[in-house]
């Protein structure tokens, strides 16, 4: 796996490097309220800030959210259209301000499904930040798992045919390189908040083992106390990547020294 030299092979006890979250809660955050599902957007917008105002004072060095999925194109038009006026309204507003605090910003997904000037201001905040290295920040949008290993299965399939591969060649290695984020670290922790219990497509292939934790906190409630309750979780399991709890515990315990 290749990954980018910024990223730290090794991250301090409890302090993952990769952090993905799905966000989830801002409609029936803004049901509970009585107010437009649209209002709960925009709450979830400034806990998106305080997500990152985190990772960058605990020194997380990779942070991916997901923001809107491929599946949520089928929500009501009306939705969709106001989600899209809040991306475009985000992208414009906050980009400078995270690349003066070092943020380099990249997105995943069908970017193609986007209107024209969605697309330009996704493409001009990755310029804009490229060189940055403090926090990478990843935004999954009209995203899905399935069609990340679609796509890389796709390019492996290219590759083939135009004789760059030979089928004995395909591999995990081969196919997790034509993957999104194949250059960053696999997430170590995955939060979702909003109560449900699942990963809903996200990252499907770079999951693998991810340490999992759930809240049925509302992602606009989302705090810097409730993100550190996650990341003292973390603190606390031992990773053992398929090996046994005896095999790991002088590296685990090294680390915790």
């Amino acid at each position: 796996m290749t990954s980018d030299p910024a990223i730290a092979p090794v991250a301090p006890t409890g302090i993952p490097r990769h952090l993905a979250v799905i966000m989830d809660g801002n409609g029936r955050w803004a049901e509970r309220r009585r107010r437009p599902r649209m209002i709960g957007h925009r709450a979830g917008a400034r806990a998106v800030n305080a997500c990152i105002d985190f990772c960058l004072e605990r020194g997380v060095e990779a942070l991916t959210l997901f923001a809107f999925s491929s599946e949520n194109w089928g929500r009501p038009e009306d939705e969709v259209g106001a989600l899209m006026k809040l991306f475009l309204n985000a992208l414009e507003r906050e980009v400078e301000e995270l690349h003066r605090r070092g943020v380099r910003i990249r997105f995943i997904g069908e970017r193609e499904r986007f209107s024209d000037a969605i697309r330009q201001r996704m493409a001009h905040a990755e310029s804009v930040t490229a060189g940055n290295h403090r926090l990478h920040l990843t935004i999954a949008a009209s995203y899905g798992g399935r069609w990340d290993l679609a796509q890389a299965a796709r390019a492996l399939a290219e590759d083939v045919a135009a004789g760059r591969l030979a089928p004995e060649q395909i591999d995990e290695a081969a196919l997790h390189a034509r993957t999104c984020l194949s250059d960053l670290p696999a997430p170590d922790l995955f939060i979702r908040t909003g109560g449900d219990l699942r990963i809903s497509n996200f990252l499907l292939w770079q999951l693998a083992y991810t340490e999992l934790w759930f809240t049925e906190t509302l992602w606009p409630e989302l705090d810097a106390a409730l993100l550190q309750r996650a990341l003292d979780d973390f603190g606390r399991r031992q990773r053992r990547f398929g090996l046994t709890g005896a095999q790991v515990a002088p590296a685990h315990d090294e680390t915790s020294a």
